[in-house]
């Protein structure tokens, strides 16, 4: 069996991190699997990239351009939206011709349209989609932020000035995505049961396919080590308790650092001891521009991609908040469960499928800084660290292993493979 991934970037952002897990999920167990990336930024062999890089670049930049033209020349959400007009036609490379199954992941910011994606679909060969965000059961959005008109149809979008029309962009983008979808069956694969239910409402996805399975991880990369060597390996001091953040832009509203700020403030006022004796290390960009405002000693560690030294980050730790405001299911949590660390987060999303509340974490009041601030006390204080870090490894080890994840999806292919063959 031969699977081709395509996904837009190779190892930029979570999608493309799960993106890579898998491929190397599906090798290890028996699949030939490839993926095809715009931004190929390793020699791995089973990655291949588009050719023509600046005709790429151009797709990226026309998108981006007819959004800005939408919002009014403005900047302010150029990015939460994809419109998906302008891509690569990949329906006559190798790779494509070669696979049996083609499994999409990621595939906005000009990677490609939905003209596209409807030609993949009238090859004829299987479709699998991995949903990372609603994007492809909306007409423009990735996160719906309490909206609900993806659930009959989108118009009148929030996003876009004067929250739009009965046929503004949202409205016509939803039509053009109706009819690419009418093309053919996707089998659609949610990340959390979360994402599941949300994608079930869709009024866009009615009649396709929709399942839940988690990403993998490598738990031969991702496991504990030495607290006092990773410490060691990234300049941290050894005599505190260390917090976790972790964004690939710190800065980044929907992941919430605001509220991590307030906890810790509530926090330390409630126990002044922890301002000696509690430190906040974060990782992503734009890390420096929030130090100043926590109350405790604050290390920033800067955009990390390499695994030896996310491996060290998480170690470091002696725990891990998430306090997004919206989200899937987080690499952060599994890596940081992986490595034998807590987590504490809101309940929202995903983040409660992997953080079971007490047992190797806690769930925290959605967006509430007082419920996250007795959250991290609860680890702090908790008398038995080593029976958290062991529940931890042991919900990865139970629910995300390489190896069950990969059978999970080499099940759905062959019943997509099936569907073809006998017309289902």
């Amino acid at each position: 069996m031969r699977i081709l991934i395509i996904n837009t970037s190779e190892k930029t952002g979570g999608a493309a991190v799960a993106s890579n897990r898998l491929l190397s999920a599906l090798n290890n167990n028996g699949v030939k699997a490839k993926m095809l990336v715009r931004n190929k930024e390793t020699d791995h062999l089973s990655v291949v990239s588009l050719s023509q890089p600046l005709k790429q670049k151009w797709n990226f930049l026309w998108e981006r351009f007819c959004i800005f033209l939408h919002l009014h020349l403005s900047k302010k959400g150029l990015f939460d939206i994809d419109i998906a007009n302008t891509g690569c036609d990949i329906t006559r490379t190798k790779e494509f011709l070669e696979a049996d199954i083609i499994h999409l992941e990621w595939i906005n910011q000009g990677m490609l349209s939905l003209k596209n994606i409807r030609k993949i679909l009238e090859s004829g060969k299987p479709v699998v989609w991995t949903m990372h965000d609603l994007w492809p059961a909306t007409a423009l959005c990735h996160y719906a932020r309490g909206c609900i008109a993806f659930k009959t149809s989108c118009k009148r979008c929030q996003l876009l000035p004067h929250h739009g029309s009965m046929n503004d962009l949202s409205a016509r983008i939803w039509a053009q995505k109706q009819k690419t979808y009418s093309k053919g069956r996707i089998h659609f694969v949610c990340c959390s049961n979360w994402l599941a239910q949300q994608a079930k409402q869709s009024g866009l996805l009615k009649g396709h396919s929709i399942t839940s399975i988690p990403n993998p991880i490598d738990t031969h990369i991702f496991h504990p080590i030495n607290k006092n060597e990773a410490r060691e390996a990234l300049s941290l001091p050894k005599d505190k308790h260390i917090l976790l953040f972790v964004s690939q832009k710190v800065t980044n509203e929907r992941k919430g650092v605001h509220h991590l700020i307030n906890a810790i403030k509530e926090l330390t006022a409630l126990h002044p001891q922890l301002k000696n004796t509690l430190a906040v290390a974060l990782m992503g960009g734009s890390a420096d521009e929030v130090t100043s405002q926590l109350p405790v000693e604050t290390f920033s560690l800067g955009y990390i991609s390499d695994d030896k030294s996310l491996v060290n980050a998480y170690n470091a730790a002696d725990l891990f908040v998430i306090p997004s405001l919206e989200d899937n299911l987080p690499n952060t949590i599994m890596e940081a469960l992986a490595c034998g660390v807590p987590c504490v987060g809101f309940n929202i999303g995903g983040i409660p499928e992997m953080i079971n509340h007490k047992v190797n974490g806690y769930i925290a009041l959605p967006k509430s800084a007082k419920s996250l601030a007795e959250g991290i006390n609860w680890v702090l204080s908790h008398p038995n660290k080593n029976e958290l870090a062991q529940q931890a490894v042991a919900k990865v080890n139970q629910n995300y292993s390489q190896q069950g994840v990969a059978m999970r999806y080499i099940n759905l292919y062959n019943e997509a493979l099936a569907r073809k063959i006998y017309k289902l």
